[in-house]
């Protein structure tokens, strides 16, 4: 080989491993790789850079940096049923081995049959009773330790694996990216919050004190002399819906500038979250299009039903965030 073809293949050679470097730089500093390089991604960033750059009218202080999650159908899975109600099912079936009157009972019947269209058909009163009577009559530690066994045993029907596997990937590089650029992250969720904290700190790393939810009633007693708090069979405090911005006030006290959401359940949240102040603010919505991956629904779906937010989004400037394009993987890798 004379020295010219030798010069050019070695170019060539350091141009490849210049070009492999660079790569793999860009994969390592890539704070969102799991997101395609489409509109949401570069909204995200953008509102991330404006935010935290000091001396401009636009940045926020650290305290006031407040980022809120809906959690079902935002973080993780919610088809084909919220994973509470797929709970609130396993536990009837545990629990009625002492109630043989259920046999004869609805809803619990319909349950105990596997009839989910007699399920369907006992409507908000049925449901409300089946999350009544197996939430409460308990402490709270008894109840958390329940869900704790049932989250690390319970498998999702479709892809055969623990709900908290099921967590999308591109949500979790995101939360990550927000506390590191000094962000505050609360979950604000529809469901149960003593189902959602025993385990959100290990899969998203949201504390139990930053997870607001509905919750059930409950009462300070002594038994045999140690304090506990006992679970009442009484709604508490509803959080969907209008519910969320009292949730967040109440139990945050500042007003988020940036919100996550996939349905017509995180409208108010997305609202109040984006209205107020002078300052850059974020809302974006989870549309779910990728039937292969996960699942495809919006307006018409008896979970998580995308509606009347995704009308109003674009005049209220909220990202949609399209799975099936805007998310290069779904699930965390095994």
């Amino acid at each position: 080989m004379n020295t010219v073809a030798c010069l050019t293949r070695r170019a060539f050679l350091v141009f490849v491993a210049v070009l492999g470097i660079v790569a793999t730089a860009a994969a390592q500093t890539d704070p969102l790789p799991s997101w395609s390089d489409s509109a949401p991604k570069k909204a995200i960033v953008t509102f991330v850079e404006l935010v935290t750059r000091e001396n401009t009218p636009d940045f926020v202080p650290e305290p006031d940096r407040i980022a809120v999650f809906d959690n079902d159908g935002t973080l993780w899975v919610e088809h084909p049923m919220y994973t509470q109600l797929a709970f609130i099912l396993d536990r009837v079936k545990v629990m009625a081995k002492e109630h043989p009157e259920w046999k004869e009972q609805q809803p619990f019947k319909a349950v105990l049959e596997g009839d989910l269209s007699a399920l369907a058909a006992s409507g908000e009163k049925g449901l409300v009773e089946l999350a009544m009577t197996t939430h409460a009559g308990m402490t709270v530690d008894e109840f958390q330790q329940i869900v704790t066994d049932w989250i690390e045993t319970a498998r999702d029907p479709r892809f055969k694996r623990p709900y908290t596997d099921l967590v999308y990937q591109p949500m979790l590089e995101l939360l990550a990216y927000l506390r590191a650029n000094g962000f505050k992250t609360f979950i604000v969720s529809g469901g149960g919050v003593e189902f959602m904290r025993p385990w959100t700190e290990k899969i998203y790393g949201i504390p139990p004190e930053q997870v607001i939810g509905s919750s059930v009633k409950t009462e300070f007693k002594e038994r045999e002399g140690v304090p506990i708090l006992f679970r009442l069979p009484d709604v508490n405090f509803i959080d969907d819906k209008a519910g969320k911005p009292v949730g967040i006030n109440q139990f945050i006290g500042r007003r988020p500038i940036a919100a996550f959401g996939n349905s017509d359940g995180d409208l108010q949240m997305l609202e109040w979250t984006t209205s107020g102040g002078s300052t850059p603010r974020l809302g974006m919505i989870i549309h779910h299009t990728d039937a292969d991956r996960e699942y495809a629904y919006d307006r018409k779906t008896d979970f998580g039903r995308l509606d009347a937010a995704l009308d109003v989004a674009p005049d209220n400037g909220w990202i949609v965030v399209d799975m099936k394009n805007d998310w290069k993987e779904i699930f965390p890798k095994r």
